[in-house]
């Protein structure tokens, strides 16, 4: 790898030589040459199939005597991590999504896709919790369930009322 190119007098870094020399062991492990097809996921396959899966290893095939010395060096299998029933629709996609990759890539890089089914962690947030009803959002909902006679269906609409004015009121 190449040493990082100074910008400045003072050379500084781009951000991305030293992401790469700091995940270049790392991603090498899982059989990428570099993080680009990583970091540039969602610009290759698109949001939508991004959303739902990610690329984990490229599997190269083994290398040795079998091969012809005139034969071109075989495509990696891509595996990628599909979530849930999202796995027919990204088979289906497969020859587009491998000729994406190789175009972005610039070479014939990935011959096929593997697909494994599992949680998608990329783009998960940690869900917030949704606020308390303030005591406007209560009162309102208390109103609106006066006439019901049975105090534990009364509460439980109460509360429920509650939660979906607070969405409204704020």
């Amino acid at each position: 790898m190449a040493p990082p190119r100074p910008t400045n007098r003072r050379n500084s870094v781009p951000l991305a030589d030293l992401i790469s020399r700091a995940l270049g062991p790392a991603l090498a492990r899982q059989g990428f040459g570099e993080a680009d097809l990583i970091l540039h996921w969602e610009d290759i396959v698109g949001a939508r199939l991004a959303q739902w899966s990610e690329p984990i290893k490229l599997q190269w095939p083994p290398r040795g005597p079998r091969r012809a010395p005139d034969a071109g060096a075989e495509p990696a299998t891509l595996v990628v991590r599909v979530e849930g029933a999202f796995a027919l629709e990204l088979q289906h996609l497969a020859p587009i999504i491998g000729e994406r990759i190789n175009a972005h890539l610039g070479w014939r890089c990935v011959g096929r896709l593997a697909l494994r089914q599992g949680p998608i962690e990329r783009f998960r947030r940690p869900s917030r919790k949704p606020a308390a009803p303030g005591p406007a959002a209560r009162a309102a909902a208390a109103r609106a369930v006066e006439g019901i006679a049975d105090p534990d269906l009364r509460d439980a609409l109460a509360r429920l009322g509650a939660g979906v004015l607070a969405t409204r009121i704020g």
